[in-house]
């Protein structure tokens, strides 16, 4: 099996990963429930862990980090905790459904939403950003990389942008966790929403969000949290605000393997898949019949390439893929229905490859001559 779904999820694992999780399985009790030794270690995991990320993402505070499923509740916490009513967003037709989803709910709930459009390409032109900002504008709420086309947004232009009007910037970081050196402190980001089972090589089911410091959330859930128990209300401080029940603390043992997997090596040597983006992009965009979207003019964008054969559906040619030839894609319109319908390809979908730094030169090269034997068939017309 050759595996190009990094940007579902990465795979294989660092050993690492798992012997951490059973590890937590074996001697962590319940954080917060207890004085004895096993709450303990898991409280103590627990801090680690929030340590560990405060500083990989540079973040001023391990308290402002807070653990979640995974980058969609960490959204839907941004989303309900930060809008009311009368309040405007913008936004970018680029958002995957766990940004749109939110948002139209809260639509009709009274909260204003202007879309910026994405062109051909899924480029989004962030030059006349002060047109779109209101009286009532509150937030910016953006996916920091698609994950349909890898095309980083401009964030910097962004940031300055919400600097100036004073508006808070949610950042959807689902595929650049991992991928791309965030200094939070420095920066005019004030929520970071992340999950752990992508590109920090976590497990699936872990994920989190960062808040800036005098940044209050109202709670998507309450209940529980080991401290205040005969308080009426929730906890307001950071991060028992944002965390209720019992956390995954195999899964946060995990994630800290993955992130401490992901220091070790550095980010200069894990961004090693883009030479394999641009070497497969070269490649694939010559085989007759491809066609390949996304914007390639800057090769810092993140490891993925979505393309289509002809007039074939993405599911068939991904299936075909798979069956034959044990290559793994993903097809389909991948939760983001704006940014296909922009690229013309609310239809067919697209087959997205995606890779990381253990793919190798050779499976693209396999994966290349697949395409080319694809091309060479006849499919009734619809090459």
């Amino acid at each position: 099996m050759i595996y190009f779904d990094q940007a579902a999820t990465s795979y294989p694992k660092p050993p690492e990963v798992a012997e951490a999780m059973m590890q937590a399985l074996s001697y962590a009790g319940n954080s917060g429930r207890g004085s004895h030794e096993l709450s303990l270690a898991a409280s103590r995991l627990i801090f680690e862990a929030r340590c560990e990320l405060a500083d990989f993402f540079g973040a001023e505070d391990p308290s402002r980090i807070a653990f979640t499923a995974n980058a969609t509740e960490s959204l839907n916490l941004a989303l309900f905790g930060s809008l009311n009513p009368g309040d405007h967003v913008i936004t970018t037709e680029t958002e995957h459904n766990s940004v749109l989803r939110p948002l139209y709910r809260l639509e009709e709930e009274g909260v204003e939403v202007t879309f910026l459009p994405a062109d051909g390409q899924g480029v989004v032109d962030f030059s006349s950003l002060d047109d779109y900002v209101r009286a009532n504008t509150k937030v910016f709420v953006l996916t920091h990389a698609s994950n349909v086309t890898g095309n980083l947004a401009d964030i910097e232009t962004v940031e300055e942008f919400c600097r100036r009007h004073q508006l808070i910037l949610i950042i959807d970081a689902a595929q650049t966790a991992g991928f791309y050196p965030y200094h939070l402190k420095s920066s005019a980001i004030d929520i970071l929403c992340f999950t752990g089972h992508k590109a920090l090589y976590g497990p699936q089911g872990i994920g989190g969000i960062y808040v800036r410091p005098g940044l209050f959330l109202r709670p998507l859930k309450i209940g529980g949290s080991g401290i205040q128990t005969f308080s009426k209300t929730h906890p307001i401080q950071m991060p028992e605000a944002l965390e209720s029940g019992t956390l995954n603390v195999p899964g946060i043992a995990g994630l800290l393997a993955g992130v401490r997997y992901v220091q070790a090596k550095g980010l200069d040597e894990l961004r090693r898949e883009e030479e394999l983006t641009s070497y497969f992009y070269n490649k694939v965009r010559e085989v007759p019949g491809v066609q390949v979207y996304g914007d390639f003019s800057d090769s810092n964008r993140c490891p993925i390439v979505a393309l289509n054969i002809g007039g074939l559906e993405s599911s068939f040619v991904s299936q075909v893929l798979a069956d034959e030839y044990g290559i793994c894609t993903r097809p389909g319109g991948h939760c983001a229905p704006l940014l296909h319908i922009a690229l013309g390809t609310e239809n067919t979908g697209a087959v997205r490859f995606s890779f990381s730094h253990m793919n190798t030169k050779e499976e693209l090269d396999f994966a290349l001559q697949a395409l080319h034997d694809l091309t060479d068939r006849d499919w009734g017309g619809f090459l």
